[in-house]
């Protein structure tokens, strides 16, 4: 069964309940941004940076601590070219799952990882995204208190299923709004279609006059606070 449908109504249920999440930006500008989960990966993160060095577009990826353990060099690529980067565990598993402790290790494991990769300081590397879009009060609660900021979404096409490019493409289109977060994933699910998704979708965007800015300008724009 194909979860798609249900994303937009998940996203109206969840945005208004946990308001220190970020969901989306402004809704009065035409600024919007694109993120990738799971990466890097050796073959599709190179071919997503090739798409957007073309379009000059800057994106924000959401990285797994052992990816970037096993691709150094490409994670060091993303980060030259001023892409903005965030956190999404160290292996892809389900925050509440994990004990506290467990939780922060992933989470410092990961930046520890960008770091030796990047030379990211922790500081710099803050923001989180849960594996899964999965996450408690109480998750949200230990974010706060290490100083993490939760970013969600508010498009959500279900790539990672590989329904198709034009698939994936219709369904963003569909749902884009000014302030829209918008994930895809570059990783082993959704990633062999990646490039080409987005060699469609950012032109269509731009065409409608959007504008795209990474995860960081939302939060430093002033209106989620």
């Amino acid at each position: 069964m194909p979860f798609a449908p249900l994303f937009p109504t998940i996203y109206r249920i969840l945005k208004p309940t946990f308001p220190q999440c970020l969901w989306n930006g402004d809704n009065k500008s035409k600024k919007i941004a694109l993120t990738f989960d799971d990466g890097p990966h050796p073959q599709y993160t190179p071919q997503v940076l090739k798409v957007l060095e073309k379009y000059n577009i800057t994106a924000s990826f959401f990285w797994l601590g052992i990816c970037v353990n096993r691709v150094p060099h490409i994670a060091k690529a993303v980060q030259e070219k001023g892409h903005w980067i965030g956190l999404h565990g160290y292996d892809h598993r389900s925050f509440p799952l994990l004990s506290e402790i467990q939780l922060k290790q992933s989470l410092e494991k990961t930046q520890i990882e960008i770091y030796n990769a990047c030379n990211l300081s922790p500081e710099q590397v803050r923001d989180v995204r849960p594996p899964n879009g999965f996450f408690t009060p109480q998750t949200l609660q230990l974010f706060q208190t290490w100083n993490y900021r939760p970013v969600m979404w508010s498009v959500v096409p279900e790539d990672w299923v590989c329904p198709g490019v034009n698939v994936v493409v219709n369904r963003v289109i569909k749902q884009v709004k000014n302030g829209s977060i918008i994930v895809l994933h570059d990783g082993v699910c959704g990633g062999k279609d990646v490039a080409e998704t987005i060699k469609i979708l950012i032109p269509q965007l731009l065409a409608q006059g959007y504008e795209f800015v990474t995860i960081n300008s939302f939060w430093e724009s002033g209106f989620f606070k």
